[in-house]
């Protein structure tokens, strides 16, 4: 018989939190230790190589995709394979992050005796330094856990939880040390879609030409309705003046404050309102050369869905879209 719901929900909640609160009893004991391994890393000419079995193996693939995709180069290491001749993978200049934690994994050490001999640096990422992989590397991390998540105390859970968080850590100590920025993760990312934010210009997904919503400070807000929903329903118009230059820009928000003015004042708006009367003015623009990144920064700080791409004269060429950015145009996520 399926327990109930609360209690199925009340279960899954107490494992979040044994392993929540195991990464921070671990942060609480992080020690120099962590910064030597930073240091070391930082100043080593090679690349790191993760090995490991079963699911400190998975943990280890994923630190290792996760350096490498934030300035550090490395690559996972399979134990058997790495037996049977992929050793070759490794350099003298190279270090090699070993996960178990037990710290007694045959083929791990293994893998950690043969690289030695090869002049490989060891560093052990163990719940216990006093183990034989732990006497056999130079330098070892602790990630031990007081008891594992799992009811049995049997399934690896808290402790790769722990290890998975210290790999995180490691990968984005280093990324500050490095001075890696937004611009170089989009190097490494160009089929991502972060990667494709960062790198498009905002000229590159910009709204112009017949795509434009727009309309004239003569015009009624019946009008402006109809321009808002007829061009993209966007939600948002541009005011120009009658030589052109933008003088403000009409969105749903406006809308709304205009309706909850009313309602608590004697202020009359109609349909047949003028939008010069109701737009906001001095909308805030961006250049056309401007990094999507940029734009989605602004919106993000700003609160708003849309930006005014204008040229030299102050006339507005386009519009770009919060939707143009996350979800609708080139870049889909």
């Amino acid at each position: 018989m399926c327990a109930k719901s609360d209690d199925i929900i009340d279960k899954g909640r107490r494992i979040l939190e044994e392993e929540g609160n195991a990464i921070l009893r671990k942060a609480s004991q992080l020690d120099e230790t962590f910064s030597e391994l930073v240091k070391k890393l930082l100043a080593s000419s090679g690349r790191v190589a993760l090995t490991g079995v079963g699911k400190s193996g998975t943990i280890g693939e994923k630190i290792a995709a996760t350096l490498s995709s934030t300035g550090t180069p490395a690559f996972y290491l399979r134990t058997v394979d790495a037996l049977h001749g992929d050793l070759g993978m490794l350099t003298s200049s190279d270090i090699l992050l070993a996960v178990s934690n037990s710290g007694e994994t045959a083929e791990v050490l293994a893998v950690c005796d043969a690289a030695r001999q090869l002049g490989v640096e060891i560093i052990a990422l163990t719940g216990n330094s006093e183990s034989s992989l732990g006497k056999l590397a130079t330098l070892s991390l602790d990630t031990g856990v007081e008891k594992e998540a799992c009811p049995l105390g049997l399934a690896p859970t808290a402790s790769t939880t722990v290890t998975l968080a210290l790999g995180d850590a490691l990968a984005m100590a280093l990324l500050e040390e490095r001075g890696f920025t937004a611009e170089n993760y989009a190097h490494f990312h160009p089929g991502g879609a972060l990667g494709q934010r960062l790198r498009y210009q905002v000229k590159d997904i910009q709204r112009g030409g017949k795509d434009l919503p727009v309309v004239t400070e003569e015009s009624n807000l019946s009008e402006a309705i109809a321009e808002m929903t007829d061009k993209g329903n966007l939600g948002v118009t541009l005011v120009v003046s009658d030589s052109g230059e933008l003088s403000g820009i009409l969105s749903d928000g406006d809308l709304r404050r205009i309706l909850a003015q009313q309602h608590d004042s004697s202020q009359s708006v109609d349909l047949e309102t003028p939008v010069r009367e109701l737009m906001t003015r001095n909308p805030l623009t961006i250049d056309a050369s401007a990094s999507a990144k940029d734009a989605l920064q602004i919106m993000e700080v700003r609160g708003i869905t849309s930006l005014v791409v204008v040229n030299p004269a102050g006339r507005p060429d386009a519009l770009i879209h919060l939707h143009d950015i996350l979800g609708r145009g080139k870049i889909v996520l």
